[in-house]
């Protein structure tokens, strides 16, 4: 079983979608530093996908510095460094950027994007919006 949940759907890549489910996985806590992270293999035949893609999802969040290879011991979570609040937010930017225009093609309001955003925040958070 996998220390994440993921569900596929329409709109982004199955790659992009997995990378999502890991670090959710990794705010709400159920992936912590420490953990060790399934083989490609092991991604590939839970999640159903290709393998090429499997591996490119490790791939993809060892470049980012989520999850560290060591050799005769594994994928592992690794600890998150100790950045800056500024350095941190940083990462996000792109991503807001494309939520920002999707929201403005859909005429959602910066009020409206703001009220879905705390909803979301809070859902992680557990908290009842």
């Amino acid at each position: 079983m996998l220390p994440f949940s993921f569900r596929p759907k329409s709109g982004l890549s199955t790659y992009q979608q997995v990378i999502y489910a890991v670090k959710k996985a990794l705010m709400s806590g159920a992936l912590r530093p420490g953990d060790r992270f399934p083989s490609v293999r092991k991604l590939s035949q839970e999640l159903k996908i290709n393998p090429n893609t499997a591996h490119k999802v490790v791939a993809a969040l060892v470049d980012e510095g989520v999850l560290e290879v060591r050799p005769g011991i594994g994928t592992l979570v690794r600890e998150a460094p100790a950045e800056r609040p500024r350095e941190r937010a940083r990462w996000l930017d792109e991503e807001l950027e494309r939520i920002v225009v999707e929201a403005h093609q859909l005429g959602i309001d910066l009020d409206e994007l703001r009220e879905q955003l705390e909803t979301h925040w809070n859902r992680l958070e557990g908290r009842k919006s």
